[in-house]
Parts: C-alpha cells; sequence; structure tokens
C-alpha cells in the first residue's frame, strides 16, 4: 500500500496547492494534509481527493512542549472537524504565537542589518501561516543565502552561528491542552518523527530507552500514535519506533513530511503493509 500521513502544501510552508497535492496522490490508498497550525487547505483538499477517488484525513500539524529533557515536540491530529469551535479557537491562539514571534524574527534580521519589509515577506505566504521556509525563500531570493538549507544553518536555527542567528522560540501548547482539544474536536494525537524529539539525536543516534520511557508516560496522557514509520528515519530508527509503538499499544502511521521543492529530496507517498497500516484507517472508518 502507498499512503502518506504527513504532507504540506502552500496552506502553510508547502509549495503545492492543496489540490495539485490531491492530484500526486491520486493513486495513493489513503492520505492526508496535515500543514502547520492551519486546516484552511483541507477543503480543497478533500474535494480534489474525493473527485479522484483517494481516501482522505483532515489533518494539521502542531508545535508543543516537547516535555522535560526534550527540545522538539510536532503533533499531527487526524480525523478532527475542522469546523470546531474551539480547535478554531485554539488555532487562533497558536497563530497569534507564531505572528509574534516571526516579529521578532524581522527585529533580529534588522538588527544584523538585514532589513525585511513585513508585507514583502508576508507575500511569500498563500494563507496566514508564515513559517521560517519562507524567511529562507526571502533570504536566497535576495542574495543573503545560497539555499534554503542554507539560509537555515546560517539565520533560522537555534544552533545557528551566533553572530548571524535570527531564530526565535514561539509559543507552544501545552500536551494536556493539545491533546484534550483534539479529541473533543473528535481527532487521535499522534506524534510526529520522533527522532528529533531531541536535537542531539541528530548527531548521537535515538536514544530508544529514553523515548520509550516518555511514550509510556505520554499513553497514560493521552497521545494516541507515534509516527514510526519516517521517510528520514533510518532503518533501524524505524525498526526501534514500531517495536516501541506496537509494545505501548499505538496507533502507528507512517508519513514523508513532504513540502514540495521546500524540501527537495522528501519525496510524497510511504509503502506500508496493511497490517500495518489497518489499525489506523480502521480508527478513521477509513476501512
Amino acid at each position: 500500500m502507498i499512503v502518506d500521513f504527513h504532507c504540506h502544501s502552500t496552506a502553510s510552508d508547502g509549495t503545492l496547492p492543496p489540490e495539485e497535492l490531491a492530484e500526486a496522490a491520486r493513486s495513493f490508498d489513503a492520505f492526508s494534509l496535515t500543514d502547520h497550525d492551519n486546516c484552511d487547505g483541507v477543503a480543497a483538499c478533500a474535494r480534489a481527493a474525493a473527485e479522484k477517488g483517494v481516501r482522505f484525513v483532515p489533518g494539521i500539524e502542531l508545535s508543543i512542549e516537547p516535555g522535560e529533557g526534550f527540545d522538539k515536540f510536532h503533533l499531527l491530529a487526524f480525523g478532527f472537524d475542522p469546523d470546531n469551535g474551539e480547535l478554531k479557537s485554539f488555532l487562533k491562539k497558536v497563530l497569534d504565537g507564531r505572528n509574534g514571534r516571526n516579529r521578532r524574527i524581522l527585529e533580529n534580521f534588522a538588527a544584523i542589518g538585514i532589513e525585511i519589509e513585513s508585507d514583502d515577506i508576508n507575500s511569500y505566504a498563500n494563507g496566514d501561516v508564515l513559517a521560517r521556509p519562507h524567511f529562507a525563500r526571502w533570504l536566497v531570493n535576495h542574495g543573503f543565502s545560497s539555499s534554503v538549507a542554507d539560509a537555515f544553518n546560517k539565520y533560522l536555527l537555534p544552533d545557528s552561528p551566533k553572530e548571524t542567528r535570527c531564530y526565535e522560540e514561539r509559543f507552544h501548547p501545552s500536551q494536556e491542552d493539545a491533546f484534550g482539544v483534539i479529541h473533543r474536536a473528535g481527532g487521535i494525537a499522534v506524534m510526529a518523527h520522533p527522532k528529533y524529539w531531541r536535537r542531539e539525536w541528530r548527531e548521537t543516534g535515538v536514544d530508544i530507552a529514553a523515548a520509550e520511557k516518555e511514550l509510556s508516560r505520554l499513553k497514560e496522557a493521552g497521545l494516541d500514535g507515534v509516527e514510526a514509520l519516517y521517510q528520514a528515519n533510518t532503518p533501524g530508527e524505524n525498526v526501534d519506533f514500531v517495536r516501541i509503538a506496537s509494545k505501548l499499544g499505538y496507533l502507528k502511521t507512517a508519513g514523508s513530511d513532504f513540502h514540495g521543492s521546500n524540501k527537495p529530496t522528501v519525496d510524497l507517498g510511504m509503502e506500508v503493509t496493511e497490517n500495518y497500516i489497518a489499525p489506523f484507517l480502521e480508527r478513521l472508518n477509513l476501512v
């Protein structure tokens, strides 16, 4: 089976419009649009997917509190009601936090002599979500970086060089609040790419014992699933996360983290067995 439950469109920081993403996934068994902090592209993607006869799952990706000792927790939500009032209010608060962070980033760039006009950078976003890849594109187009990756490394990461670092943290909802809002909107909560939970794991490899211990706690706190198969995982990481998720009774998903040309090395689509993905599809009433 070919599926993909982690894709981004122009409604956040991807480069394909939702309708084109559905066209690219037309031969898949199922897929989801999981834009950052908003579901503005979900309706258009759902309509296009229905026209092509492919099963579609409403999705979203949120950055939430990572937990003590951890650095980054991206949460995927699936199968929720996009029109749920509480969810809309929650996303408004998250978006306000993102916009405040973006203003601080602009101030940091000005402090190192790079003047970015608000109207100019906002034109790089196709909706309400202005994200770091949009800043990176601006830097490339204006000659400050040779590539998106170079822009991130030089300016937009927590560990960018001190003299050029313009990165700023933003508001992260608590785990409890995020799980609760998603559940009350009828959705399920899944941890995205657990290999990035700690920054040091990029260099040292994943501490599987630490990951399993915290995932055990999160199961009790309301987390429903783990993106155990992730395109950037090593084969060993896939094996380890599938084993942990199965042991702890989690739903298991698979995602590419597709962003179009903003992540040119990431291809759309993940190959999985029917047995692997069936419990997730059943939970979403897609079987």
